[in-house]
């Protein structure tokens, strides 16, 4: 139970510090998502046509 208690507490205590992000920011955090997501699945593209024109299936 203290350790249930304990954690909210640390929860609340990070709510209170953090803020809204602003239009800047978020935009930022958009772009920086899109290109990561972008990346991944072009790695991911590539072990797969690899794979396919190693095996043939």
């Amino acid at each position: 139970m203290e350790k249930l208690k304990s954690f909210f507490t640390e929860s609340r205590r990070v709510l209170m510090v953090t803020k809204k992000p602003g239009w800047k920011e978020f935009k930022m955090a958009v772009k920086i998502t899109g290109i990561g997501m972008i990346l991944i699945g072009t790695i991911g593209l590539i072990i797969r046509m690899i794979g396919y024109l190693t095996t043939g299936s």
